[in-house]
């Protein structure tokens, strides 16, 4: 198993990759330098062989078919050059009749007159290889020559030994094989080395994240700003931690939320009951009991589907369902629905100024709800004789809604809460206890706001009024208004 974790480990599939491919690129490179060392000594003794023949046809003469070859015997130089031209050499007739040949080309095997008259009529040079009979190789070039004065065509034949050649390849060969693995091995090793530095910063983000756990969900991995792939992947990380922990704070706020707001109502109803059972005596008392333990039952299902509802939301489960809808009628016909709550509490609700259309990509749903809470609060919280107004407000891509009210005011230690669940404010003004209520409208307000890509605002001065402005984006406004 370990030897099977070891060849799946990271560093070691980098370092074979690097091998792989510096095994093909030496391989490649060794083989293209080899083949041009081979073809530069074939060329340069093909270029010998042509500086011969055109020597030879400086020295040689054919008179009355008889081969004489004219240089000064007393000169050094060209006795030693007409040597080297006969030392490989072969004259034949048209017929291939032998002329004149060289001990050791007689070695190599004289040309068969067949052989001979087919390079005679191609007119072309031939370049052969042969071999004496200890396997040393000879290259040939062979062609015809021409006796101009009786118009006769004649084939020869010149050869050098291409030994020394091979000898040359053949060394740069031995030392490939014998180079080559070794800068391989070479290069395995400083792959292995770079991998495991390249790969040392993965481990220690590894390890830094085998720290972080459900109780320590805030501690974050520290960038290297390199500002490469693994300082990207670290930042990834982290915002994956950091959703984790928004997770798991909901889920913590929510259980301290249930535990917190059914304490009291489940109180309630058993205290109730326990009265009940233990003083009433008549079927009245018994009908009072148990009409209260409705109402405290009734507010804690109330209290359970808002949670769930609200956690939903918050995580994700909710999703917008989105529509082109016209935010000025959807404010419009709210203030028209809660004219009558208004009227209750006398106070007075008007629809303020705000364009004609006002045409958004919304959830109608979601929208509605938020008006309601708004408004349910300002009626709330706002004294008989006071005025609630909504009123919309066109930018730019944007769209305001305004609601404001007349009514008590929050103290500004309150403000940076109202958003919180369960959060209540008490109306100082009124010398009143927390307003009845499950605290949980305005946390609704703030996670709609944010579905919807907006923001929210509040302002508010005590004993003067309340102004909640949302701003939403990619809402078109009409130009004119009412």
């Amino acid at each position: 198993m370990a030897r099977k974790r070891f060849t799946r480990s990271l560093r070691f599939v980098l370092t074979a990759s690097y091998a792989l491919f510096f095994t093909l690129l030496i391989s490649t490179v060794g083989l293209i330098f080899r083949q041009n060392l081979k073809s530069s000594l074939e060329q340069q003794l093909r270029e010998g062989l042509d500086q011969e023949w055109g020597a030879v046809k400086g020295y040689l003469r054919i008179e009355k078919g008889r081969p004489l070859w004219y240089f000064d015997d007393q000169d050094d130089d060209e006795a030693g050059i007409v040597a080297r031209l006969r030392r490989i050499y072969l004259l034949t007739d048209s017929n291939g009749v032998e002329k004149q040949a060289s001990a050791l080309y007689r070695t190599l095997g004289i040309d068969s007159p067949e052989e001979i008259r087919t390079t005679l009529r191609s007119q072309h040079t031939v370049w052969k290889e042969k071999r004496d009979p200890k396997g040393v190789p000879y290259l040939i070039r062979a062609g015809a020559i021409y006796d101009e004065q009786h118009h006769e065509m004649y084939y020869l034949a010149l050869g050098r030994s291409s030994a020394e050649s091979r000898r040359i390849l053949q060394g740069f060969t031995w030392l490939m094989i014998g180079v080559i693995p070794l800068m391989i091995l070479g290069g395995c090793l400083l792959g292995w080395i770079y991998a495991g530095r390249a790969l040392a910063p993965v481990l220690h983000v590894a390890q830094a994240a085998q720290r972080i756990s459900g109780s320590n969900l805030s501690l974050r991995i520290p960038t290297r700003d390199a500002g490469d792939e693994l300082d990207f992947l670290i930042e990834t990380f982290n915002q994956m931690i950091e959703r984790l922990e928004n997770s798991f704070r909901q889920v913590r706020q929510f259980s301290t939320d249930v535990s917190h707001e059914l304490r009291t109502p489940i109180t309630v109803i058993r205290g109730q009951l326990e009265v009940a059972l233990f003083t009433a005596r008549n079927t009245e008392q018994y009908r009072e009991a148990i009409q209260d333990s409705m109402q405290e039952i009734e507010r804690l299902s109330q209290i359970v589907r808002a949670l769930l509802l609200l956690a939903q939301a918050e995580t994700g489960q909710v999703v917008l369902q989105k529509s082109s809808v016209d935010l000025s009628a959807i404010a419009r016909d709210m203030v028209d629905e809660f004219q009558i709550p208004a009227e209750e509490a006398r106070v007075k609700l008007i629809a303020g100024e705000m364009p004609q259309e006002c045409v958004g990509d919304l959830d109608r749903v979601q929208i509605e709800r938020m008006i309601s809470n708004l408004l349910s609060n300002a009626l709330k919280f706002t004294p008989p004789g006071g005025q609630v107004t909504v009123s919309i407000v066109g930018r730019q891509n944007e769209a305001e809604l305004h609601i404001a009210d007349t009514g008590f005011g929050i103290s500004p230690e309150h403000l940076p809460h109202i958003f919180d669940r369960f959060y209540r404010v008490t109306c100082a003004d009124t010398l009143s206890s927390p307003e009845k209520g499950l605290g949980l409208g305005l946390s609704f307000v703030s996670w709609i706001v944010k579905a919807h890509n907006g923001t929210v605002k509040v302002s508010s001065t005590p004993g003067e009024g309340t102004e909640f402005v949302i701003a939403l984006p990619a809402v078109a406004v009409a130009v004119n208004h009412f």
